[in-house]
């Protein structure tokens, strides 16, 4: 038996040999297919690991495939991102598929479209873009080429198909929850619009859209107040400073993501401000920030790992092309309740 250091790279014949198998045998768990049963999965990859065998991606791209998924994120600094990712390895765990990430930044459409081409040349089987500003028209043309999954955005197309969540639902949640505290005077931070980009339902319009409607079925229309300072700490921290600073400063704050919501507790704190006790604050994502002792953070679940998870078996599906309909597949959001909400102080 050859060994994993020697300087011979093991081919398929040296692995099918080493497990007294065929070499189509050896194919067949490779390609994961249909039929190979637990004993016959277990002496190949006892020969592979023994023998040091790592499949050729340049060899299987000639065959047809390349086993490698881009996935194009808007920002490595949001934390819900990450929860997004935890869902794509965990779906892509027991296949041959590899995953590569690239960041182009929350604006910068030039950015995303080099990454998505460059992905694209390298000839990556599937596309998973998250939140992309990409133009749709060009998101379209792409995926009519490399089978494509949009998150976040509820744009759907015969081209793609679309995970997203139901923001409706969540920011409902978090404005019935802070009214029953006893709040009437709550702003809301949120991302800038992105023109151009021809997306008419990104998530943020969502959730900015939802939040007008809740405040106006409590009767609270006249005290709506966005602020779309961006989804970042530093977001946060300058759409609090110019809430809290203004001649009416609200009692509670919605942030539409956690990352945005740590720059709130920068800028409370800053002016003096406790929360909750004199400010109440919530997020969405409820991402792990939200769940450390420190931060104690209000907020919505999106359920962002499976999100992902459902966005590469989706994915997958259009790549072995046992679909041809696009779907949209939507998570149903709930209120983890923190320390960052209690009822506004007196008057």
């Amino acid at each position: 038996m050859r060994p994993a250091s020697s300087s011979k790279r093991a081919t398929i014949t040296d692995v099918a040999h080493s497990a007294g198998v065929s070499t189509s045998a050896v194919s067949k768990v490779l390609r994961n297919a249909y039929g190979v049963s637990p004993a016959m999965r277990e002496r190949v990859q006892t020969a592979m690991d023994e023998l040091g065998y790592r499949p050729h991606a340049a060899a299987r791209g000639m065959r047809g495939r390349t086993y490698t998924i881009g996935v194009l994120l808007a920002s490595i600094r949001n934390a819900f991102y990450a929860d997004l990712l935890d869902g794509v390895n965990a779906a892509l765990r027991d296949t041959e598929y590899a995953l590569f990430l690239g960041s182009g930044g929350s604006s910068e459409r030039e950015d995303q479209t080099r990454l998505i081409h460059a992905m694209v040349d390298r000839q990556m089987d599937g596309l998973i873009l998250i939140a992309p500003t990409v133009s749709r028209s060009e998101v379209v043309h792409i995926a009519a080429e490399v089978p494509t999954v949009v998150v976040g955005h509820h744009d759907p197309s015969p081209a793609y198909d679309c995970v997203v969540n139901q923001d409706g639902v969540g920011v409902d949640l978090v404005v019935d929850h802070l009214v029953a505290l006893g709040h009437r005077d709550m702003a809301h931070l949120s991302h800038p619009t992105v023109r151009g980009t021809q997306w008419e339902q990104r998530p943020e319009h969502h959730v900015r859209a939802a939040y007008r409607a809740a405040m106006a079925r409590h009767g609270l229309a006249d005290l709506a107040r966005v602020v779309h300072s961006g989804y970042s700490d530093e977001g946060g921290y300058r759409g609090a400073m110019e809430l809290l600073t203004s001649t009416r400063p609200p009692t509670a704050i919605f942030a539409g993501a956690d990352v945005a919501a740590t720059g709130v507790f920068r800028a409370a704190a800053e002016l003096g401000l406790r929360i909750p006790d004199d400010l109440s604050l919530a997020g969405y994502n409820n991402t792990s920030v939200a769940a450390l002792a420190p931060v104690n953070l209000t907020s919505v679940d999106q359920a962002g790992a499976m999100m992902g998870e459902t966005a590469a078996r989706l994915l997958l599906e259009r790549i072995e092309k046992r679909r041809d309909r696009a779907v949209v597949m939507a998570s149903t959001p709930h209120l983890v309740v923190r320390g960052s909400t209690a009822p506004p102080p007196a008057a």
